[in-house]
Formats: C-alpha cells, sequence, structure tokens
C-alpha cells in the first residue's frame, strides 16, 4: 500500500504539471483581439465586416441584430458558450464551412484561453 503522502505528493507534482489553460489572461486575450478589431466590434449594435460581438456568450450563432449573416452560420447551430468559441476560433472555416469569416484561426490553446478570458469581460 502507498503512503498517503506520497500520493499526495504524486497528484500535487502532476497537478503542477498541467498546462495552466483552464483560465486564460484577459490582458494578454485584450493584444490577441487586436487581430479581430478590424471586422469585430464590442460596442453594443456596432456591426462592422463582422458582427458586433457584444452580448457573444450565451447568443446562438448568427442572431446579432442587423448583421447579414451567411446561411452556414445561421444555421450551424451553435449557441456561443466558451467551448464553441474555443473551437471557432482554432479554425472557423473547418468549424462553419461556407461562413464569411477569413480569419485562419488561433493556433495555439493559450491563444484561445486568453483571448476568451477577454472576450468574458469586454462582451458584457
Amino acid at each position: 500500500m502507498k503512503s498517503p503522502i506520497l500520493l499526495l505528493v504524486a497528484a500535487v507534482t502532476l497537478a503542477a504539471a498541467a498546462p495552466a489553460f483552464a483560465d486564460g489572461n484577459p490582458d494578454k486575450g485584450k493584444s490577441l483581439f487586436n487581430l479581430c478589431r478590424a471586422c469585430h466590434s464590442l460596442e453594443a449594435g456596432k456591426n462592422l465586416i463582422g458582427p458586433s460581438l457584444h452580448g457573444l456568450l450565451g447568443r446562438k450563432a448568427g442572431t446579432a441584430p442587423n448583421y447579414n449573416y451567411s446561411a452556414a452560420m445561421k444555421d450551424s447551430g451553435i449557441v456561443w458558450t466558451e467551448s464553441a468559441i474555443k473551437e471557432y476560433i482554432a479554425d472557423p472555416r473547418k468549424r462553419v464551412p461556407g461562413n464569411k469569416m477569413a480569419f485562419p484561426g488561433l493556433k495555439t490553446e493559450q491563444q484561445r484561453e486568453d483571448l476568451i478570458a477577454y472576450l468574458k469581460q469586454a462582451t458584457k
């Protein structure tokens, strides 16, 4: 039987070695948002090339007012949860083929976590 102390040390070691993606850094996410800013506003009702991201979390994809979405986005069935945003911003064209967004995606998990942390604050 293994010592409870050894098991605790092993658990702490594994936790310390795991990637710290559970909570992104909103300050880094704000910098990453500069990649989005040319097409997306954070201001309610202010659509640019892309729709306003104000109120994004919990919103059904393709429903921001006064924006002309692609049929692919309107029919995607996505509700913008943190996990849905993370999957989408990894590769928008793969996640919703036929959508209008030309952005190639954020390739690292940490970038996606950081951007989501910022969007959680900035899109309320």
